[in-house]
Parts: C-alpha cells; sequence; structure tokens
C-alpha cells in the first residue's frame, strides 16, 4: 500500500471513531466529508440546539470540528476541535510527526512544535 492510500485509510478510520462519541445535545448529529481525490478530510457538526430552556426556540449550530488535508504527502491538520487532539491520534497510529502539519499554527510557531513546518 502506497503511503498516500494509508493516510487516506489512517485519516478516515480516526474520523469515524470521533462521529461515535455522542454529542452532547442529541440534536445535533456528526457529518463526514471525505473527498479522495483531493484529500480533503473533514467532521463536521450540524443541528439544531436550545437557545433557552424556557422556551422551544433554537439556533443553527453548523461547524467544523476536525479538518484533515494530505499535501506533499503530510498530514496537514487545518482544524483540530478535539480535546486531546488528533494529531496524538495520527501518532499511535503510526505517523511520525516529521510527516504531520499543525496547520492551524503559524509557520514561526510550528517550528518549536516538534512536528514538520510545511
Amino acid at each position: 500500500m502506497d503511503t498516500i492510500t494509508e493516510y487516506r485509510d489512517i485519516i478516515q478510520r480516526i474520523i469515524l471513531s470521533y462521529t461515535e462519541i455522542p454529542y452532547v445535545d442529541e440534536n445535533i448529529k456528526f457529518e463526514t466529508v471525505f473527498d479522495t481525490k483531493q484529500n480533503r478530510y473533514l467532521l463536521m457538526i450540524v443541528g439544531r440546539e436550545k437557545i433557552n430552556s424556557q422556551y422551544s426556540a433554537t439556533k443553527r449550530v453548523h461547524g467544523c470540528l476536525i479538518h484533515v488535508d494530505i499535501l506533499d504527502d503530510k498530514i496537514w491538520i487545518q482544524r483540530d476541535g478535539t480535546e486531546e487532539g488528533i494529531a496524538r491520534d495520527f501518532l499511535d497510529a503510526g505517523i511520525t510527526k516529521d510527516k504531520i502539519v499543525l496547520a492551524f499554527y503559524d509557520p514561526q510557531i510550528r517550528e518549536e512544535t516538534g512536528f514538520a513546518v510545511n
């Protein structure tokens, strides 16, 4: 299996594992977006949450919890809204720090993380 295919499998498996964790509000659901042509992987939260417990009013919830791309044979974490950090999951899956970019940080800060800069 080539590296890109292996990365795709690992990313999808890890993102799917987050969908198994129940969201606090049962009216909010997880949606995965796996674009294997552009190597873009997202975990979205979508639904409605109550504004006030006194009323039945709700507000729309739509956001990106995780956004990961494969660029230049590296995993670029564009958005990480997890508690522990999805980079830890990639390390546990055997991907080395030099193949993971914490893209949500400024490049100068990335130099201090021990992960790939770009």
